[in-house]
């Protein structure tokens, strides 16, 4: 028959009983030291890593949409087009690609154009854009005009 003597060993440690004088030697201080932040309650140095590089500046960056990617919006009112043909600077007799137009006037390369129905237009034009909105498209078409959609 074999003997168990593990009942002399202790399954349960005591939890540490700090400030409860000299004689448990975690008196006075409680451990912690002398004075300074450590010894503080309720404060930790939170992702100091002793001046090695912290772990959140050692990670990649991630979820980073450029501004300079980004495609551009551009929205030009049909009473700013009658403008440019009246000044000669878009020819009414063929079709009109604004985003060309505005890639000739420096814009950005990435850009949408979106024609808007503010103003009137009288002439007969047909206009290549990415979007229009439905006054500027009822517009155009009332004057004789056609709508193109680049793809």
């Amino acid at each position: 028959m074999v003997k168990l003597n593990n009942f002399s060993k202790k399954i349960h440690k005591a939890k540490k009983r700090v400030g409860r004088g000299i004689g448990s030697g975690l008196g006075k201080t409680s451990g912690r030291g002398a004075k300074g932040q450590k010894s503080r309650s309720g404060v930790s140095i939170k992702s100091y890593e002793g001046g090695q590089m912290p772990l959140y500046r050692r990670l990649p960056k991630r979820g980073f949409n450029s501004l300079y990617k980004r495609e551009k919006n551009v929205a030009i009112n049909l009473d700013k087009i009658s403008k440019l043909i009246e000044a000669k600077k878009l020819d009414s007799s063929k079709s009109i690609d604004l985003r060309k137009f505005l890639l000739k006037a420096k814009k950005p390369s990435k850009l949408k154009v979106k024609v808007l129905g503010s103003g009137d237009i009288k002439i007969k034009i047909s206009i290549l854009a990415d979007k229009f909105s439905e006054t500027a498209k009822s517009k155009i078409e009332k004057a004789g005009g056609s709508v193109e959609i680049i793809k």
